[in-house]
């Protein structure tokens, strides 16, 4: 992406890498110093990272665990920042290991410097880890 991109147009394009399974690509769009942050997480849960690479690691196996299929009643709220925007959305599709129903409601707050994600607060649902088959390295490292 180019350093002028707004940050709507960059949250759409990781919305369809993340649907893509081309996660390589996804942690390419972040700031080497990016900070990804998880305000609900419940303990034994990650509530930080910090830099691409960190991002990377917890990333790096979601599609074996979450096929996601869409993202249904996304809308992307403008701030008072024109770098920050505030999205709400539901993530749906289906659960790897034992191929049951997957959907999380979430609702973030992003920052972009220099078209890349600078800061990204994910306040999704801690309720959804109690499916089987959620339990994997990426969600559980801290």
């Amino acid at each position: 992406m180019l350093a002028n991109t707004r940050p709507a147009e960059l949250y759409r394009h990781s919305l369809r890498l993340l649907l893509d399974k081309d996660i390589d690509a996804w942690v390419g769009l972040w700031a080497e110093d990016g900070v990804m942050e998880f305000p609900f997480a419940p303990p034994g849960r990650p509530r930080r990272l910090e830099g691409k690479g960190a991002v990377a690691d917890y990333m790096r196996d979601y599609p074996d665990h979450i096929d996601l299929h869409g993202f249904p009643d996304l809308r992307i709220h403008e701030t008072a920042d024109a770098a920050t925007i505030v999205a709400e959305m539901r993530g749906v599709g289906r659960v790897v290991k034992g191929g049951g129903p997957f959907e999380m409601t979430y609702i973030a707050v992003v920052t972009v410097r220099g078209g890349r994600f600078a800061v990204y607060r994910d306040y999704w649902n801690p309720l959804v880890l109690q499916q089987p088959g959620l339990d994997f390295a990426g969600s559980s490292a801290s």
